[in-house]
């Protein structure tokens, strides 16, 4: 944790870069630790522990921004480092768009703590953490004779910030977070090697799903097999909760400012108007407890609020950081979301796939991509065909192409799954007439 002393000093070196050249200043210190332990076909292929403190120190210098970090928290040292960068920074281009949020717009303190780090984070042994990794590929190895390798990782950190300004905002924050991943690849008709994952993640040790990581992978990987194409069309797309989040990436880079002021968006303008299907509602909670990426302030100090981003299908909101407003000359929002939350369904995974006549169970995107600016994209796919509700046969090497926009105005149900683990709390998600590309 960041201790008093450190804090100390994060406010001292603030004031040092306002005494020698600065109009102002925001300094942070971060402080972390991070172990991992790699397991490849049952012996240890990785094993990974560092601890980091880093400093950076912003600077605003007649009408110039720069930013420097170093790791060296010696006091005599940062003297010659802000000194050295205050003069670096007058060298670079005159910017007068950077500068610090209204001091109106800072968290100002006093909510319940939002419960994000796990207080035993110390007292997990290494060993057990070895062990977890391990167990999940034993569950995996001589499963099955077509296993051509099993890998498995346990990952843990926890992290520290602590953040000041000159124009009168100071937060800390602190969290950690626990992973268990199992992977595996299999001997498959002719030269074919499907692979398959599963894991889990969790703020708090006592949660994470200690077992059954590597006997999912293994379920997974073993569906895969006898992969084929079927005939290019337009069906129905289920996609799972796994997945559904690479759909909405491109729609929420579509409303970051910095998209929006270089004018390479796809929802340019379209702020209040009605641009995907009514079944879409997304919105941002920040203050959820226990949840990863929970805040009380941003990365520039500024206060979070439950904020709606589509409501039926209507853009309430663009993502507007200080910088991008002052370019744009608009009010500033918020730089990035938080938490993502989507009003769902009643139906699960299976429910939802139990409703498609003819259609696509998609479970893995393999490359593609979609242009900002247009909307356009192609993705390939793998994953299963529907026929009357039920799972036909496993597909791979099809695209599934289409424009954004025109996706989500195609999105009839949301399910009532999300990983409540992610921070983009996206369920499974059910299309209709989406067009593919196979044989």
């Amino acid at each position: 944790m960041i201790t008093n002393d450190n804090k100390n000093l994060v406010q001292w070196a603030m004031d040092f870069a306002l005494k020698n050249g600065c109009q102002a200043s925001k300094v942070s210190l971060y402080n972390g630790s991070t172990t991992s332990f790699e397991i490849r076909d049952r012996k240890i292929d990785r094993l990974h522990q560092a601890s980091e403190n880093s400093l950076v120190v912003q600077l605003y210098v007649d009408g110039r921004f720069g930013s420097f970090s170093t790791n060296r928290l010696d006091k005599n040292e940062l003297e010659k480092f802000i000194r050295d960068n205050i003069d670096a920074t007058r060298y670079l281009a005159e910017d007068k768009a950077r500068t610090l949020p209204d001091a109106s717009r800072y968290y100002k303190g006093g909510l319940p703590d939002l419960q994000l780090i796990d207080p035993d984070f110390d007292t997990i042994q290494p060993d057990v953490k070895k062990d977890l990794a391990l167990q999940a590929c034993e569950e995996i190895m001589g499963k099955d004779e077509r296993i051509i390798s099993a890998s498995a990782a346990y990952g843990d950190e926890k992290d520290f910030k602590y953040m000041v300004t000159s124009n009168g905002f100071e937060g800390e924050t602190s969290a950690s977070s626990f992973s268990l991943a199992a992977s595996v690849s299999i001997k498959g008709e002719g030269e074919a090697r499907p692979e398959s994952y599963w894991y889990d993640s969790s703020l708090y040790f006592s949660d994470l799903q200690k077992t059954g990581i590597g006997t999912k992978a293994l379920e997974r990987v073993l569906r895969k097999l006898g992969q084929k194409k079927i005939q290019s069309g337009r069906y129905d797309m289920v996609v799972d909760n796994m997945n559904a989040a690479r759909l909405l990436s491109p729609i929420m880079d579509a409303i970051d400012g910095a998209a929006i002021q270089q004018k390479s968006s796809f929802l340019m303008d379209k702020l209040g108007k009605q641009v995907v299907s009514k079944k879409f509602t997304l919105r941002d909670e920040p203050h959820l407890r226990k949840a990863a990426g929970a805040r009380y302030f941003d990365n520039e100090g500024v206060a979070t609020r439950p904020l709606s981003i589509f409501k039926e299908g209507v853009l309430e909101t663009y993502f507007i950081d200080t910088y991008r407003a002052n370019k744009m000359q608009v009010a500033p929002t918020i730089s990035s979301p938080s938490i993502l939350t989507m009003e769902m369904g009643d139906k699960n995974l299976e429910g939802l796939i139990a409703g498609v006549g003819r259609g696509i169970l998609v479970t893995g995107f393999n490359g593609g991509n979609c242009n900002s600016t247009s909307g356009d994209f192609s993705y390939g796919i793998e994953g299963f065909f529907i026929e009357n509700g039920k799972l036909a046969r496993p597909i791979s090497e099809m695209n599934v192409t289409g424009n954004m926009l025109q996706l989500w105005n195609h999105l009839v149900e949301a399910g009532n799954d999300p990983r409540l683990t992610s921070s983009w709390q996206i369920p499974s998600l059910l299309f209709e007439g989406i067009d593919f590309s196979g044989l």
